[in-house]
């Protein structure tokens, strides 16, 4: 398993099952900015059917265009929130609902296997219940290489 995303909202605790991750300080123009991706899983195996998170089984969390002192991740805590003026991060929730979040703090360290990890929290805006009140919320994911299988017939 590549990770999960815990959303604590009031009624219920919601976890996302991690599918896909991407992290990488891209350096340009004598600068560099680091990039995340974090896509959950659409599986609903593990929801009851009157959860709340039924009715959004996939999210996406994305930073962009961040920037940061040097390639090197590992080791170091990030904070980011984003203003009017610059924005460096997006949640997309696969349908026409918006969300927004805040108060990102990002912790980057090595696991027992030496794959890079993230701890990511912060709060999100209540897509669930439209609550004006942003909920909290914690990712923990690994960045490990997926194995890929070649059939050779």
């Amino acid at each position: 398993m590549k990770g999960i995303l815990k959303i604590y909202h009031p009624e219920e605790t919601l976890k996302y099952n991690i599918r896909n991750t991407y992290c990488k300080a891209v350096y340009s123009n004598q600068q560099h900015f680091l990039e995340v991706e974090i896509l959950t899983d659409d599986s609903l195996d593990h929801v009851d059917d009157d959860s709340l998170q039924y009715n959004f089984p996939q999210l996406s969390l994305e930073i962009f265009d961040f920037p940061i002192d040097s390639k090197d991740i590992e080791g170091k805590l990030i904070r980011i929130d984003d203003s009017e003026e610059e924005t460096y991060t997006e949640v997309d929730l696969f349908d026409d609902e918006d969300a927004f979040i805040y108060d990102n703090e990002l912790l980057f360290e090595t696991n027992e296997e030496g794959e890079l990890q993230v701890i990511w929290k912060g709060t999100i805006d209540d897509f669930y219940t439209g609550s004006d009140t942003p909920i909290p919320f914690r990712l923990k994911c690994e960045f490990k290489q997926d194995a890929i299988n070649i059939d050779e017939d």
